[in-house]
């Protein structure tokens, strides 16, 4: 027998999904993360997981694991203190940015800070052009006397490199990242030419800035990962979730860290596609919620949007521009500040306002007992009746009806003056509301039409607000899989070894010859393919995914044109314009232009097999009770003056086939679904929970 483990840390609980291979079951399991030492959660949690159903360690093939370790420490500035090597004369780039308001006429606009201090930002005298020409030799001496005083006089703990245009011709970079593994061989160096070789410096170096300040914290963290795994005889390979959907060798997550800020998030985006595909459903909303915050996703024609840019720390959520750029190959994500532990408060306009504040795992929210004091969505949903007090997590996990109660009193009932039952509602539909305006914002700017697709749902809150949500959505279908509490875990198994590369290098079609277009794309697939190789693919099962960014001569801004998976270069080249010609039509509209076609980037994907995973998987724990009887309690529903008894099920008890009109609450251990009045659930052939709302 074999298994293979995902682990996803999420910022309120930690997911792990164990796979049997021989038999297909998955046993799950939920503990609360340790944001102080984020490892010891994981390799507790582990040994209790492989304690728990009696697997020996031996019989562990892989351990998957996704976090956004990444994503917290640069939201929360607690990356390293780093220093910047850059081209003479452009040290201030990083606050130049690119001159765009995020808010045009608002005169006190903020940005975030850069990563890197003004003072730790040192210039020197070499010159590229954009050709990839030197024009100005990089002298060694000034290179070392620069690391020198960002060493031993700002105490910097790694460096980002960061020249012009080094996209074109990384002959310098790479000579200033020797010279400090000599000297400074404990020193982190990131390059820009190497992290993101793109054209536009501005998105290139806060890339790589991102990168090397989060070095240090990964390179840490993965040793205390590797070295518990060690101590506790688990000699499985330890694989990395990245933001594009695939998994990476911990020395890639190493080399990259920018490249898994998304880490855990796009696996639950990729087990919704997987799902639509399971289902012949091409059009999906994704929407993970956990207890810290809800990640929205579209899946169109049953892929997940890519995306080559994202932003962290925004100073306004859904205000592009307002955040630091990462420009990394991730899965089109929007993330919206609401989880289980939002707190809620009353603003200075004396309305109710819940999140994006977080109780967090530490100290959680007021039902946890943990000494949190102020009244979060999870103690709403407690005091509404969608969650119970002696059955969260399996029961292994006591919830306080009383200390839910005293929080939303003091904190929204007393200053509102509205009933117990109300105030928590306002809190649970504020935070429905709000889920439902980000998805149309997001839907809406990729012109994609949510109307006619169904939701799948999943993370620990997700099921209890799916249904409310695709209400305001007008959505006709939820979609609740079996494991929903810890599908990112289920992601997390079924993802495959990938690894992109992307090249920045401008020409025009009409002087590409083909010799030119096949060495760029050889050398690209080449050297994508060796961190899948060193990871033990067989070259021969190795895919590439082949796209170019081109656009007419003189628009500011490419499009991303997919080249076809199999047939020969050779066969491919003749048809590019052709290819950027419908992509442009689709995108815009059709025109013909005279203008000549640019590409500016070349980018390739090399992607592994396909991990097995069970199409009609059931998840099992080795104490569970599938005969747990159904029982009934008293929910708060709007449509109803008070609380009306609701039957509360057992998912581990229920059949393919049954039927059941709500309202009504399904328990599973690890999340519990929430169906309200007019809206039908049906379970299918896989055990997927599939519910209809009527009405809309």
């Amino acid at each position: 027998m074999s298994h293979r483990v995902g682990i996803d840390i999420g910022g309120t609980f930690t997911d792990f999904a164990l796979l049997d291979i021989s038999s297909g079951r998955i046993a799950t399991h939920k503990r609360l993360t340790t944001p102080a030492a984020p490892a010891r959660g994981v390799l507790e949690g582990l040994s209790d997981l492989l304690v728990r159903e009696q697997v020996p360690v031996e019989q562990l093939e892989a351990v998957i694991h996704g976090t956004t370790l990444i994503t917290n420490a640069v939201i929360e500035r607690k990356g390293a203190r780093i220093g910047m090597i850059t081209t003479a004369g452009f040290a201030d780039v990083l606050e130049m940015a690119n001159e765009h308001r995020y808010e045009m006429f608002d005169l006190r606009i903020t940005y975030p800070a850069p990563l890197v201090e003004r003072s730790c930002r040192v210039e020197i005298n070499e010159r590229i052009r954009y050709d990839g020409h030197v024009e100005t030799v990089l002298t060694q001496s000034e290179v070392r006397l620069a690391v020198r005083h960002l060493v031993e006089q700002k105490g910097i703990e790694s460096l980002a490199v960061c020249f012009l245009h080094s996209y074109a011709n990384p002959e310098h970079e790479r000579e200033v990242r020797d010279i400090v593994r000599a000297d400074y061989p404990e020193l982190f160096v990131s390059i820009s030419s190497e992290v993101f070789p793109d054209i536009r410096e501005f998105s290139r170096w806060t890339t790589t800035c991102i990168n090397a300040y989060t070095q240090p914290l990964l390179d840490r963290y993965l040793h205390d990962l590797e070295q518990g795994l060690f101590a506790r005889q688990i000699r499985a390979p330890l694989f990395i979730m990245t933001s594009s959907g695939g998994t990476a060798t911990p020395a890639i997550a190493r080399n990259f860290p920018v490249r898994i800020m998304e880490s855990g998030p796009a696996a639950g985006v990729l087990m919704s596609a997987r799902h639509g595909e399971m289902l012949s459903i091409k059009n999906l909303l994704s929407f993970d919620m956990g207890g810290t915050t809800a990640k929205g996703a579209l899946i169109i024609n049953g892929a997940a949007n890519k995306r080559y840019e994202l932003e962290v720390g925004r100073v306004h959520d859904f205000k592009p521009g307002s955040g630091l750029v990462a420009k990394i190959p991730a899965i089109d994500m929007i993330e919206i500040g609401y989880g289980g532990g939002s707190t809620s408060a009353i603003d200075a306009r004396g309305l109710l306002a819940v999140g994006p504040d977080s109780a967090g795992a530490q100290p959680g929210p007021a039902c946890y007992q943990q000494g949190g004091k102020e009244a979060t969505l999870t103690d709403a949903n407690l005091v509404l009746g969608y969650l119970d007090a002696a059955s969260f997590l399996g029961g292994n996990f006591d919830l306080s009806l009383p200390d839910a109660k005293a929080a939303i009193a003091k904190g929204v009932s007393e200053k509102l003056d509205l009933p117990l039952a109300r105030s928590a509602w306002g809190i649970h539909d504020v935070v429905n509301e709000g889920i439902a305006r980000a998805f149309r914002i997001h839907a809406s700017e990729r012109g994609f039409d949510y109307r006619n697709s169904a939701i799948v749902a999943f993370g620990g809150s997700g099921p209890i607000h799916a249904v409310a949500v695709a209400r305001k959505l007008r959505a006709p279908q939820v979609i609740f899989p079996v494991g929903a509490g810890v599908m990112s875990a289920f992601g997390l198994l079924a993802s495959p070894l990938t690894f992109e590369v992307l090249q920045g290098q401008q020409v025009f079609l009409e002087r590409l010859t083909l010799e030119a277009f096949v060495e760029a794309f050889d050398r690209l697939m080449n050297e994508s393919s060796q961190a899948l190789i060193v990871a033990g693919v067989a070259p021969c099962d190795i895919e590439y995914r082949l796209r170019l960014d081109m656009r007419y001569s003189g628009q500011g801004h490419a499009i991303e044109v997919a080249l076809p998976e199999h047939g020969a270069l050779e066969e491919v080249f003749p048809t590019i314009e052709e290819r950027f010609a419908e992509r442009y039509a689709g995108l815009y509209a059709p025109v013909d232009l005279e203008t000549p076609v640019e590409i500016t980037t070349w980018k390739v994907g090399a992607v592994g097999p396909l991990p097995f995973f069970p199409e009609g998987y059931k998840t099992w724990r080795s104490s569970d009770n599938t005969g747990q009887s159904h029982v009934t309690r008293s929910v708060y529903f709007n449509e109803h003056e008070d609380y009306i008894p609701c039957r509360v099920m057992n998912r581990m008890s229920l059949c393919s086939g049954d039927r059941f009109e709500g309202p009504l609450i399904i328990e599973e251990r690890e999340s519990t679904v929430v169906i309200g009045p007019e809206c039908e659930v049906v379970v299918d052939k896989t055990l997927n929970l599939i519910a209809t709302l009527s009405g809309i």
